[in-house]
């Protein structure tokens, strides 16, 4: 088995790589999704999120109100800190499980967008950072998902600067241009993992 983190900042396209590599065969343990799971309504997760932020960041059918929660913890580190406390640990071990069930000849591909902030690059055996310029991150944030430009702004802050990201990488993926420009880059990097 070759585990391999893969990070990127926000609006670099990293979904978009992910993608790929598990229409290439990869085994993906996908963080952010493993992160709305353990807070759906019933969970333990959404219970001591409650707990901490109140009943305000839950919608009226009773499941998390992810923006009204961004708002509230992107512009405040400290809120943020309690946050990924409640969640990182659930999300640890449900991506653990994952692994575990991957074969021992498996390619599993850990979606991580915190990987650099968390420290978790030693946890892998090659870190992939599908990188791409600020402003590109911030275009694609406003253009695509509708963000304003000022909470586009605060969520790429949150995160790692570009150089930190880029530290850890044993392998980049330029992703400033094109689909069709990424697809070349995405599968000669398979081909690395497939390898390794």
């Amino acid at each position: 088995m070759v585990k391999v983190g893969l990070t990127g900042g926000i609006g670099a396209g990293k979904s978009e790589v992910s993608r790929l590599l598990a229409s290439y065969g990869a085994v993906i343990v996908d963080a952010d999704k493993i992160a709305r799971e353990v807070v759906e309504p019933g969970t333990p997760g959404l219970a001591a999120v409650v707990a901490e932020f109140g009943a305000d960041v839950l919608a009226p059918d009773g499941t998390l109100d992810r923006p009204k929660l961004g708002a509230l913890v992107f512009s405040d580190p400290e809120k943020l800190k309690a946050l990924n406390g409640i969640v990182h640990p659930l999300v640890g071990a449900r991506s653990a499980e994952l692994e575990a069930s991957a074969g021992p000849d498996a390619v599993v591909v850990h979606d991580v967008p915190l990987l650099t902030e968390n420290g978790l690059a030693p946890l892998y055996d090659l870190v992939v950072v599908v990188d791409a310029a600020p402003s590109t991150q911030l275009d694609r944030l406003v253009r695509l998902r509708g963000m304003s430009e000022e909470d586009a702004a605060q969520r790429m802050a949150a995160q790692a600067t570009r150089a930190e990201r880029l530290a850890v990488a044993d392998l980049v993926i330029d992703n400033d241009g094109s689909l069709e420009a990424l697809e070349p880059q995405v599968r000669k990097v398979w081909e690395r993992l497939r390898d390794a």
